[in-house]
Parts: structure tokens; C-alpha cells; sequence
């Protein structure tokens, strides 16, 4: 694991589970340009690290997943145009990386997942949130301007109404609301939550890494522009999965009737 340059994230690993865990629980999690720095070399380490499979994305505590970046940074770190472009490229590298991970993310959600948090959480494959949870983008109330990728993600996954709602009110949503809306893909009791998701993480590992992976791919080539989708690679990847040891462990546990044991080759 590569050196972090903050405490305020954390890297954890369990087995074939990785753990990105937002460590700044005094202020909700907010996030500073150090811990996007963080969540990039996290993400990239879980990424080169064949032992993980699934990657659970969490905030310390019980209050807040990410409560959005800290603005007691803007004054020196967003103070002109110029240093906004600087902070922007970073905390967009952080979630870039997220995004393009090339194993399965979950987003567990606790609390307040406000602005720059659902951003995080919308560059995760999956979310999973608290039934106490609340979501906003406050941008509005800020005057900040979101660019084109933002509002995009957000788009792909509530639909164009809903998305600008979120954006138009500012205002916060329950859980309940964001499960409608399809901003989360489940809700749980707080209770329930942690033991859930590490079951979904453990159940995601137990499957055949390569198809998962090439799942991942391919999702992400649909929702591209057809005309720079890249068909031959996605070819490419089912082709692999096809002649993988996997793919005769699968074939084999099968017939025998028994659990497959996935080694990712």
C-alpha cells in the first residue's frame, strides 16, 4: 500500500474485500484536498491488488458518509479561478479513479452524503444507505458551478427530472426518497447496515472475477456515445472469460454440485 499523505483516509483489507474509509468524523467527513489526493491512491493500490475483489467505500462513524468538501479550505485553496482549476483537477482525479476501478465498489451509506459525498458515491457501482440518511447537492445555495460530467452521472442514474430537482431545490432528500428516485440501489436499517453490505461484498467475491470485471466494462461502454464505444474490446473480455481456468471451474463445480472456487485466471 502505497504512503498516504493524511490520516483522514484510511485503506483497509478483509480477505477479498477492500475497505476506503473517509476518517474526518469531527467535521462530518468533509473532505480536504489531501483526502481526495488519499482516495486516488487508494483506489489505484485496491485496483493493482489481485487479492481484492470488492471494494466497500465508507465514512468513519455513524453520522456522515461524506458531508461534501471542506469549505474551510476554500478560502485558500478555491480563492481565484485558478486555484479552483487546481482543487477541481485533484478532487476529480480522486473520483476518477473511484470510478474506473477495476473491481465492483460499494458505497455504504451512513448519514449525510451532502454535495462532494454524492459525487463519491454516484462514481461507486453500488449503493447501499442507511434508512436515516439524507442526500443533497447544495451547489444552488454555494453559487458553484457543476460541470458537465457531474451533472452527467448524476443524470444517468435518477433521469433528467429528478436530477434537476436535486439540483434546482438543493434541499436535502431521505433515504426514502433517493431509493425512489434510484440514487440508491437499496436501503437498510441502521442495524442491518454494516453486516448487509459486508454479505453483498462477500457475495460479489465469491463470483468469478474476470466475468465481474468484464460486467463492469461493458456497463461502462453502454453508457458512453455509441460512436466511441470500443465493441472489440468488450469482445475481447468475454472472449477471456470463455477460456478461462474460471469458466471450467464454474462448468465443473456445476455438474459436481458444489461451490465453485474462483482463482481469477
Amino acid at each position: 500500500m502505497s504512503l498516504l499523505q493524511t490520516d483522514k483516509m484510511l485503506a483497509r483489507k478483509d480477505k477479498h474485500t477492500g475497505w476506503i474509509i473517509f476518517n474526518n468524523p469531527a467535521r462530518h467527513n468533509a473532505v480536504s484536498l489531501e483526502m481526495w489526493e488519499g482516495l486516488a491512491t487508494i483506489a489505484n493500490d485496491f485496483a493493482a491488488d489481485p487479492e481484492i475483489r470488492v471494494v466497500i467505500v465508507r465514512g468513519a462513524g455513524e453520522k456522515a458518509f461524506v458531508s461534501g468538501a471542506d469549505i474551510s479550505e476554500f478560502a485558500d485553496q478555491r480563492d481565484s479561478a485558478q486555484a479552483t482549476l487546481h482543487y477541481d483537477a485533484i478532487a476529480a482525479k480522486g473520483t476518477q479513479a473511484l470510478k474506473s476501478l477495476n473491481k465492483p465498489t460499494i458505497a455504504m451509506i451512513q448519514g449525510y452524503c451532502i454535495g462532494g459525498g454524492v459525487a463519491v458515491a454516484l462514481n461507486c457501482d453500488i449503493r447501499i444507505a442507511a434508512d436515516y440518511s439524507t442526500f443533497a447537492v447544495p451547489a444552488a445555495k454555494l453559487g458553484l458551478g457543476y460541470e458537465f460530467d457531474g451533472v452527467r452521472k448524476l443524470v444517468d442514474i435518477v433521469g433528467p427530472s429528478f436530477a434537476q430537482e436535486i439540483f434546482f431545490t438543493a434541499r436535502q432528500f431521505s433515504a426514502q426518497e433517493a431509493l425512489t428516485m434510484g440514487l440508491i440501489n437499496r436501503m437498510v436499517s441502521a442495524e442491518e447496515l454494516v453486516s448487509y453490505v459486508q454479505k453483498y461484498a462477500e457475495m460479489i467475491a465469491a463470483n468469478a472475477p474476470m466475468t465481474v470485471a468484464s460486467i463492469k466494462t461493458i456497463v461502462g461502454e453502454v453508457v458512453k456515445n455509441e460512436s466511441v464505444r470500443n465493441l472489440a474490446m468488450c469482445d475481447q473480455i468475454v472472449a477471456a472469460c470463455f477460456n478461462s481456468e474460471d469458466f471450467k471451474e464454474g462448468r465443473t463445480a456445476f455438474m459436481a454440485k458444489r461451490k465453485p472456487v474462483f482463482q481469477g485466471r
